[in-house]
């Protein structure tokens, strides 16, 4: 009963961790429908939004590949092999890198850290939750994994890996759909960059 009561816990912090991201991010898509980078069309401003696309291919490539080892595992192991015998949290250090990737194709370097931040400050809280009940179902197993592994920067010099996985393709293909979502923000930043054009969106604020 414990196990299953931890769990539902679990996957409610999973929820609430959506909902804070989800309203983070239309926050900072508010500010974005109202603001352009002072540096227009600048090479800076090119230059961050064609960094912003490698960082979202390669956010949704190691999310993917996260997945892979963990998927649907969590609550069930402490999986500590390929990515994350580097890392606790491959998973979302892919996500930081996803979250300034979005915020970078507004061309602004402040939209691109503001969604860096509310994704830090999210997972960070998501991460303690998760480690109390990780701590609590695994007991000294997940302590001395936590004393070898960092939280979040990885550390390659602790790489191991397992000659074979096995794959449940339903999660593989979760994370990919996830992760894809990301892609939209350039569609969508474009068409608030039209609409300030057009008129239909007034520009209040100019953003390095």
């Amino acid at each position: 009963m414990t196990g299953q009561i931890s769990t539902a816990g679990l996957q409610k912090i999973q929820q609430l961790r959506k909902v804070a991201l989800l309203v983070g991010i239309l926050a900072v898509l508010a500010l974005a429908a109202v603001s352009r980078s002072f540096g227009g069309e600048g090479l800076f401003s090119e230059l961050l939004e064609m960094g912003g696309l490698a960082l979202i291919a390669v956010c949704i490539i190691g999310r993917a590949w996260c997945s892979l080892y963990i998927g649907g595992r969590k609550t069930a192991e402490i999986v500590d092999r390929g990515p994350y015998s580097i890392s606790r949290n491959p998973l979302y250090v892919f996500s930081f890198m996803g979250a300034f990737g979005m915020g970078a194709l507004t061309g602004s370097l402040t939209i691109a850290l503001l969604f860096l931040l509310i994704a830090a400050l999210v997972f960070r809280a998501t991460v303690k939750r998760e480690e109390a009940w990780l701590s609590e179902a695994f007991g000294a197993a997940y302590a001395a994994y936590m004393a070898r592994t960092p939280r979040f920067w990885p550390d390659p010099s602790r790489w191991r890996d397992s000659e074979t996985l096995e794959i449940r393709p339903v999660f593989f293909l979760r994370t990919l759909r996830d992760g894809a979502v990301m892609a939209f923000a350039y569609p969508l930043f474009e068409s608030l960059e039209y609409f300030q054009d057009i008129g239909w969106l007034r520009v209040v604020l100019s953003l390095p």
